[in-house]
């Protein structure tokens, strides 16, 4: 009856970032740190989980000397959250 939640998206800020990559396809480190309220390690440290999982692609260059860090969600990652959404319905829907 209930199907087991995705334990990498079922993490709240996990969850919050592919949450905003869904809606813009990509963004910059610094947006997500802002959107998510999260520090930069523990974001880092998320990020990374992501990736590792194939759910998002990262970029690292430069803008004007600066370091740019683009973070973008994949086929994969959109794939799970859908499936992590219809996990949920089962939950607000037993019936």
């Amino acid at each position: 009856m209930f199907k087991d939640l995705n334990p990498i998206l079922h993490s709240q800020l996990r969850l919050a970032i592919v949450s905003l990559l869904i809606s813009l396809q990509e963004a910059e480190f610094t947006y997500l740190k802002e959107k998510t309220k999260a520090t930069s390690g523990n974001l880092s440290v998320q990020l990374d989980k992501l990736k590792t999982e194939g759910y998002i692609e990262i970029t690292k260059t430069f803008r004007n000397n600066y370091p740019l860090t683009m973070c973008k969600i994949t086929r994969k990652g959109i794939s799970a959250f859908e499936e992590y959404v219809e996990q949920l319905k089962s939950y607000i829907n037993p019936g």
